[in-house]
């Protein structure tokens, strides 16, 4: 499970499908509604939050919004919370490097095209992370 704290509109269509499926799981585990995942490491930020199931209803919102902006028919009523407003979660821009790292080495073997679209862009973060000055999360495996 990747849930990128990079802004989705930097992921591939392959990548912003993936990261939809896996924040619904995500959200599935916050809401006690599956036995997988429950330790996985990634989802301790949103479990850090006053109200986990708004943080990651926050964070899928946001992900629709990027599909919708392409045109892809993602259902919403999977939200849990769509319109839930909650304080932004901290990310290190360590973590953000590391993850700009890991994004690009998957889009050279499958979208060069987002790579290069990418390569132009300034690097930002998804909407529900503040970003502070920081290694790379704890919590980061690869």
């Amino acid at each position: 499970m990747r849930l990128w704290s990079l802004h989705p509109r930097h992921l591939d269509a392959r990548g912003l499908v993936a990261l939809w499926r896996e924040a619904l799981l995500a959200q599935a585990v916050l809401a006690g509604k599956t036995r997988g995942y429950t330790k996985h490491p990634q989802l301790e930020r949103f479990r850090q939050q006053q109200q986990p199931l708004h943080a990651i209803g926050a964070y899928l919102s946001e992900v629709y919004a990027e599909a919708a902006r392409r045109g892809y028919k993602f259902d919403k009523s999977k939200i849990l919370f769509p319109k839930a407003r909650c304080a932004r979660m901290p990310v290190t821009d360590g973590q953000l490097r590391h993850e700009w790292l890991h994004l690009k080495k998957k889009l050279m073997k499958r979208d060069k095209l987002k790579m290069k679209e990418n390569a132009r862009a300034k690097r930002s973060a998804h909407p529900a992370f503040a970003v502070k000055k920081g290694k790379k999360e704890k919590w980061e495996k690869s």
